[in-house]
């Protein structure tokens, strides 16, 4: 069963690093999926997890910017085509990943969109609710028998603050009898990343297999492609001089919440929690919309089970370790 939303007291904190949480960390041997990880966040997850010793496998839809970016990176990484709005490519990309190892200790979901507008996939799927937790859905469900062959893996689904955003409705997902509203998609694609780390750590604990959903803060990165400056200042993210707001995180920074629920040993035996910097995340203030913390919708076991068996339908997948 899931374990307590109650912070455990980590020695990291908000403005800790990825390689800060990762330094005494050994992976050696171990092999770890990160997708997107050539970008923003991503980069530094891959960075810090290859430096622990993993061997790292980069989920690339540009295949050409992710080498660009990571050759340069110590350790063992390979990239890989993965594009999670095609599911053939899903099934290429675990194909390959099975290929090169018989377990997977390590997969982090944490390529994403954000306040896109209105596209959908080949299946007619909003494309921020296809990208961020359908194509993490069917790639989990296609690395599964990795992930459960040795028991102990884990899964860190990236999540966000943007859950707070009141858009996740199971009975219109894809936007066909509603208004397209890009902030309501985004709000409901980052509610079913953390619905599907309650529900994926609530079957696979007998099985080893534990999952977190991860906030990782507030960060200036390629996710805001979509996004004018005109916007991002209205919102506070940036001052009228271009200077980004002081509670902003670091790239490394942002990927070290990623990292701890990934390797920390404080998380032994536990899964199924929202976290945010580098520990398990308390209740929102519901007076208060820009502090941090959770809200009660992604920590409902039925709602979770729900989104699990809509999401198997829409892929056409069957999960159920």
């Amino acid at each position: 069963m899931p374990s307590p939303q109650i912070p455990v007291n980590s020695p990291f904190g908000y403005r800790s690093t990825a390689s800060e949480v990762a330094e005494k960390v050994d992976l050696t041997g171990r092999y770890v999926v990160v997708t997107g990880g050539y970008s923003g966040i991503g980069t530094e997850t891959v960075r810090a997890l290859a430096g622990a010793g993993a061997r790292v496998l980069v989920g690339a839809r540009r295949e050409a910017q992710a080498r660009e970016v990571l050759d340069s990176f110590e350790g063992d990484i390979a990239i890989l085509p993965l594009d999670l709005a095609d599911p053939q490519s899903i099934d290429s990309f675990a194909d390959s990943v099975a290929e090169r190892t018989g377990s997977v200790d390590i997969l982090v979901n944490n390529a994403a969109i954000m306040a896109s507008p209105l596209a959908r996939d080949a299946r007619g799927y909003e494309m921020q609710f296809a990208t961020n937790h359908l194509g993490h859905f069917q790639l989990a469900a296609r690395l599964w028998p990795l992930l459960a062959a040795d028991g102990g893996a884990r899964v860190v689904a990236l999540s966000s603050i943007g859950h707070r955003l009141p858009g996740l409705d199971l009975d219109d997902p894809h936007f066909e009898r509603r208004d397209y509203d890009k902030w309501l998609a985004y709000g409901q694609a980052k509610s079913a990343n953390a619905l599907f780390a309650l529900q994926l750590d609530k079957l696979g604990e007998a099985h080893g297999v534990r999952a977190f959903a991860v906030h990782p803060g507030g960060i200036a990165t390629p996710l805001q492609r979509h996004l004018t400056m005109d916007e991002q200042r209205a919102m506070g993210w940036y001052d009228e001089n271009g200077n980004v707001h002081e509670a902003f995180k670091s790239t490394e920074e942002g990927a070290a919440t990623s990292v701890w629920c990934a390797t920390s040993p404080l998380l032994e035996g536990m899964g199924g929690v929202y976290c945010e910097d580098c520990d398990i995340a308390v209740a929102a203030d519901s007076d208060n919309p820009r502090s941090g913390g959770y809200w009660p919708h992604i920590r409902d076991e039925a709602l979770a089970e729900r989104l699990w068996a809509d999401s198997e339908q829409m892929v056409g997948v069957e999960f159920r370790p």
